[in-house]
């Protein structure tokens, strides 16, 4: 599956893994449903693993419960932006998925977009306000810079969270005023009115990629959670040279902000079947309906199979 180097399963199963989830970011609801399925897939495997919720829970207190190994299924701030990745390594405790810096550029979609354009990785046109020029900043001008319709972003939310279209002058003042509310930056985006890809990775290795369609005015996060009209295509419906081509981009994205392990890449088309990047995911969902493991089932890795080689691929 990887040329990345794997640990060794007997070892691995002499290890005490906890999986970390849940937490207080506006995802926890997510890291909740991502961690029980994690646990219970490792468990099927054979392993002994500690679930821990990390609301109120001391990370010192890991050492006094022996614990080895660390799952890391926590969505968002954090568990997903370098914080808890810094905390294990000066704890000297291995870990899944990417390391400090990685995570946080990853986690960062205001770096990230800035990374890809440096590294000349398509991405769709932005601009950046921070919090403290929001009220001085001419709106008109960067909505029709950016051809009259924008997708706003939180630089630092998961899950679509605080997210909005925005068409004219006052919609896009109202994203902006929702957007700040979760961060002190936000990313304005030029819209993109092409399907929707996703690009799982594992190791070395891009996984089948997974088209979404939803009736929603985007793939926000109703669509991702709650709706029953989201639908996944896995095989994706590109022909094998364009999905091979999407797969290449999807990795050059993913070691572009140094991630590293298991992640998954977010792509669009634009109207003129262009691929843009829009974001690295470092520790995306992992409950059995989640798009990671929808990609690992089409490439033949059961559930269990997926959290194993996850748990392979951690930090020695």
């Amino acid at each position: 599956m990887s040329n990345q180097s794997l640990l060794s399963i007997d070892q691995l199963h002499n290890e005490k893994i906890a999986v970390l989830f849940g937490g207080d970011s506006a995802e926890r609801e997510v890291s909740l449903n991502s961690g029980e399925a994690v646990v219970k897939g490792l468990e099927q495997k054979g392993y002994e693993v500690l679930a821990i919720d990390t609301q109120g829970f001391a990370l010192a207190d890991l050492h006094a419960l022996k614990i080895n190994r660390v799952f890391i299924a926590l969505h968002g701030r954090g568990g997903e932006d370098g914080c808890l990745q810094g905390a294990l390594e000066y704890m000297k405790i291995p870990y899944t998925g990417s390391g400090v810096l990685g995570s946080a550029l990853s986690m960062d979609k205001v770096r990230s977009k800035q990374l890809f354009a440096a590294s000349n990785i398509p991405t769709a046109p932005f601009h950046v306000l921070s919090r403290e020029n929001f009220q001085q900043a001419d709106l008109s001008k960067i909505l029709s810079s950016l051809s009259g319709k924008v997708m706003v972003k939180p630089a630092k939310e998961g899950s679509s969270i605080g997210m909005s279209i925005a068409t004219s002058e006052q919609e896009l003042a109202n994203a902006l005023t929702t957007a700040f509310e979760y961060d002190q930056q936000v990313l304005i985006e030029q819209w993109l009115s092409g399907a929707e890809y996703t690009v799982s990775i594992l190791g070395d290795q891009a996984l089948p990629a997974i088209r979404m369609e939803t009736p929603n005015a985007f793939y926000d996060y109703q669509a991702k959670y709650q709706s029953q009209t989201t639908m996944y295509h896995c095989p994706c419906g590109l022909t094998e040279t364009e999905e091979s081509k999407l797969q290449a981009l999807a990795l050059q994205a993913f070691k572009s902000t140094g991630a590293k392990g298991w992640g998954r890449v977010d792509v669009m088309q634009d109207s003129d079947g262009n691929w843009q990047v829009l974001e690295v995911n470092t520790v995306p969902g992992m409950t059995e309906t989640s798009l990671v493991p929808k990609a690992a089932k089409q490439a033949g890795l059961s559930f269990a199979d997926l959290t194993e080689r996850i748990l392979q691929l951690s930090a020695v």
